[in-house]
């Protein structure tokens, strides 16, 4: 990732933490206090979910035995309140421990600054689902659009992002500019196809494809998948882009598209996430999940089959 931020805020350093509330003030240093978990507000439309995973067991088992070792990042709010910019987990591990405040640098920033931040410090995180992802690179493409001006018309590229802005944007999180325009058209998805995304149902390059979709389009094709049981391949969403694109796509064709059988997906089952997940325990990681099926889908199997023998007797 690049070491170079489009924003004028830097942490502060070590030095600065531990340095007297009047040395700040004077030196003009944002202010550092243990404020009331009551009294911290998440980040508006924050893409980050809170999940616990690995990382957050460790956090909290970190948090329990040490405490929170940095500072969460906020902005005061008209209110009284603080809204904040980074932090959400550690907010959260400190809840689980059943502690009241949490220590926080509170900044004097603009809202452009405050969602750059944001997503700076949080893109770091391990196993962003793709959607996630997608807001993200959203959120801070806006915040530095919005920064730099209206863009010349001259300068959209092909996605309808100005190229000098998503160019900046894959030069400070060290991607390049393709990924950031790809995972950008996933905003484009209905709930119910990036879903499918996130769950690797669906891949990134018909995904991408499918995005050009209207939305009445996209809920037919989610129609379509749940009848014939299967997700659409890159060839046939192109095929389904360029009929869209032409104004040819009908409900119609979208299921004959889709009842093309695809060599690497006979016989699949695909299993919205919400229908099973209320079956699994929240312990259970989402690498994890299909173990867990295969073995009570096992263990169900064996009882029926116990249930047969005893009916024979």
């Amino acid at each position: 990732m690049s070491k170079d931020r489009a924003t004028d805020f830097t942490l502060p350093k070590l030095d600065d933490l531990f340095s007297s509330q009047e040395e700040r003030e004077n030196g003009k240093m944002p202010d550092i206090k243990d404020i009331s978990l009551s009294l911290l507000d998440e980040f508006p439309n924050h893409p980050f979910k809170v999940r616990f995973d690995d990382d957050m067991v460790q956090l909290v088992d970190s948090v329990s035995q040490r405490g929170v070792l940095t500072p969460a990042l906020v902005r005061e709010k008209n209110n009284g309140r603080y809204e904040l910019i980074s932090g959400h987990r550690r907010k959260k591990a400190s809840e689980l421990n059943h502690l009241n405040s949490l220590r926080c640098v509170i900044l004097d920033i603009s809202d452009e600054d405050a969602a750059i931040i944001m997503v700076d410090s949080n893109i770091q995180r391990t196993n962003i689902p793709p959607s996630e992802l997608a807001k993200a690179y959203q959120i801070r493409y806006n915040a530095m659009k919005k920064k730099a001006g209206r863009p010349k018309k001259e300068n959209l590229s092909q996605v309808e992002t100005n190229l000098r802005t998503d160019e900046q944007l894959a030069a400070d999180l060290g991607v390049s500019r393709a990924k950031v325009q790809r995972y950008m058209r996933l905003n484009h998805l209905v709930p119910e196809l990036l879903e499918m995304v996130d769950n690797g149902n669906i891949k990134m390059s018909p995904a991408v494809e499918i995005s050009y979709l209207d939305e009445d389009c996209q809920r037919d094709l989610v129609d379509a998948i749940d009848d014939e049981l299967c997700t659409p391949s890159h060839a046939q969403a192109i095929r389904l882009h360029k009929e869209f694109n032409e104004g040819t796509l009908t409900r119609e064709l979208i299921y004959s598209v889709m009842k093309e059988e695809k060599p690497n997906q006979k016989e699949k089952i695909i299993i919205p996430n919400k229908t099973v997940e209320k079956y699994i325990p929240k312990s259970v990681p989402a690498e994890k999940r299909q173990d867990f099926i295969c073995k009570a889908l096992e263990h169900y199997s064996k009882y029926l089959e116990r249930q047969k023998m005893r009916g024979a007797r």
